[in-house]
């Protein structure tokens, strides 16, 4: 992975933190409108803009589900992300810091108020229940990953129902599939993050560990 060294991660930072930071309060206000002259009527208003649940449902929900939970076991579960976390992977993504076309073609797009609109309108969406399995979880591979988990200080940013909080994914009952490439990514140091904290948790950790990992949290039971 190419990587533009601390300073480029510093600056990625210091981008976010001014989008997450700026409040509407001290957004500029909009002019008041002129007077109508020589008594004519003023002009209709303009069609109010979509919610951003009504753009979520026309941009988001064919790949990450309407209730924000994907069917592709590789498209994250969006259910009950906290907000700072959905906006600094969308930041990633517009920035160019994370790679994955269709996330990048849509980010390109999106202002920073929409940025702080879709996170806003994800951290709405409750968790939801990952579909029955077809055969229940393993108890030893359970264990082991619940004891992985909290050798490798997992629960102390996850926290201890994994439902993570800020700026930390919820990643109890998320799909194996992603969390396993995820985690491979971040072994590898293909994939970044905001901060260099989840690279240095999982580098030293063996490859078949967090692939124990991934399935421990998998099926890890969503509240």
């Amino acid at each position: 992975m190419k990587r533009g060294g601390a300073a480029s991660l510093a600056t990625c930072a210091a981008a976010l933190l001014l989008v997450v930071s700026a409040q509407v309060g001290g957004q500029q206000k909009a002019p008041p409108a002129r007077a109508a002259q020589g008594g004519a009527k003023a002009t209709a208003k303009a069609p109010a803009a979509p919610s951003y649940a009504e753009r979520f449902a026309a941009q988001c929900a064919a790949c990450h589900g309407a209730n924000g939970r994907a069917a592709d076991p590789l498209t994250p579960v969006l259910a009950g992300q906290p907000s700072l976390y959905a906006i600094t992977q969308l930041f990633l993504f517009r920035e160019g810091r994370r790679s994955n076309e269709a996330m990048t073609a849509v980010a390109k797009t999106l202002t920073d108020d929409d940025l702080r609109g879709f996170s806003d309108f994800i951290a709405t969406l409750p968790p939801v229940p990952a579909p029955a399995p077809s055969a229940p979880p393993d108890p030893a591979r359970m264990a082991k990953g619940r004891a992985l988990a909290d050798q490798h200080k997992c629960v102390f940013c996850h926290g201890a129902d994994l439902a993570g909080g800020q700026q930390v994914p919820r990643i109890a009952g998320q799909h194996e599939d992603y969390l396993r490439a995820s985690l491979r990514g971040f072994h590898s140091g293909s994939r970044p993050g905001y901060t260099q904290a989840m690279t240095a948790a999982v580098s030293q950790v063996p490859v078949e560990d967090l692939d124990l990992l991934a399935y421990y949290a998998a099926r890890f039971p969503a509240k």
